[in-house]
C-alpha cells in the first residue's frame, strides 16, 4: 500500500489555556475528498492552519507527499503542491481577477508581489489565469475589479488563485461560508470539478455540502478527532450524534 499523500500524527497546539488540536491523527489518500466537521472552538481552522504553514505546532508531525514538512513554512509547503483558501476571503480588491490570479502564479514562482506590473504584462503569467478563471466559472469577469465581485464569485476567485499554485491538495476553509442557496449550489458543482483532479481537505458547517462532496468525513470535538469514516458510518455514529449533534442516543 502506498503511503497516504498527507500523513498527520499527534498534532497539538496550544493557545495559553486552551488547547486547541489535541494529539491530532489525520491520512488523507492522494485524490480523497476528507471533510473535517465539527462544533464551534472544535479546533478546525487551527488544524488547517498547522497543516498550510500559517501556524507553527507545539507538538506532533505532518507529512506530505512522503516527505517531513511540519518545519517547513507556509511558502515552502506552497511549493511542495500545498495551498489554502481562507474562512474569509483574501483577495487584492483593488486589481482585477485576472491580475490577482496572475499575481498568485507570479509569487509560486518565487517572485514578490512588488512585481505587479509584470504580471499584469506577462502573457506566460495571464494566459493561465484566463484559462483558470475559466475553470471556476469567472471567464467573463476576468477583468472586474476583484472589489466589485459578489461574495461568491470573490470566493471562486480565492479558489482560482490557490489553483494558479499548481497544488496536489486543496485545503479550503469553510468554502460557501456567507453564501446564498444559488452562490452555494455553484460552489458545489466547482468543487465537485476539482476533487475529480486534486485531493481536498474541507472544513464546513454545511452538512448538505460536506455529505454532498466527502470520500470520508473526520469529527473533531474539544481538539480531538472523535470519529473518522464513510459519510453513511458518520451520520449514523452514536458518539457524533451526542458530540456533535446534541442528540440524546441511548446507550
Amino acid at each position: 500500500m502506498p503511503e497516504p499523500l498527507l500523513v498527520v500524527r499527534g498534532l497539538r497546539k496550544r493557545f495559553g489555556g486552551l488547547v486547541a488540536t489535541d494529539g491530532v491523527d489525520l491520512d488523507v489518500a492522494e485524490g480523497e475528498t476528507l471533510a473535517v466537521i465539527g462544533p464551534n472552538g472544535a479546533g478546525k481552522t487551527t488544524l488547517i492552519g498547522q497543516l498550510s504553514g500559517d501556524l507553527v505546532p507545539d507538538a506532533g508531525s505532518i507529512r506530505f507527499a512522503g516527505a517531513d514538512i511540519t518545519a517547513l513554512a507556509a511558502p515552502a509547503r506552497s511549493r511542495r503542491g500545498l495551498a489554502r483558501s481562507f474562512q474569509i476571503t483574501s483577495i487584492f480588491r483593488d486589481f482585477t481577477a485576472l491580475d490577482n490570479v496572475a499575481l498568485a502564479a507570479q509569487a509560486h514562482a518565487g517572485h514578490s508581489f512588488r512585481f505587479w506590473r509584470p504580471a499584469r504584462e506577462e502573457a506566460a503569467l495571464r494566459e493561465p489565469a484566463r484559462a483558470i478563471l475559466e475553470q471556476v466559472g469567472l471567464g467573463a469577469r476576468s477583468d472586474a475589479l476583484a472589489g466589485t465581485l459578489a461574495h461568491g464569485e470573490q470566493r471562486q476567485l480565492e479558489i482560482a488563485m490557490a489553483l494558479a499554485t499548481r497544488p496536489r491538495l486543496l485545503l479550503l476553509d469553510e468554502p460557501v461560508a456567507g453564501m446564498g442557496t444559488d452562490e452555494s449550489q455553484r460552489m458545489v458543482q466547482l468543487l465537485r470539478t476539482l476533487r475529480r483532479r486534486h485531493t481536498l481537505v474541507l472544513v464546513e458547517h454545511d452538512m448538505d455540502v460536506v455529505f454532498a462532496l466527502a470520500d470520508r468525513i473526520s469529527v473533531m470535538v474539544y481538539g480531538r478527532v472523535i470519529a473518522s469514516g464513510a459519510p453513511e458510518a458518520i451520520r449514523v455514529n452514536p458518539e457524533v450524534r451526542r458530540a456533535y449533534l446534541g442528540e440524546e442516543v441511548p446507550a
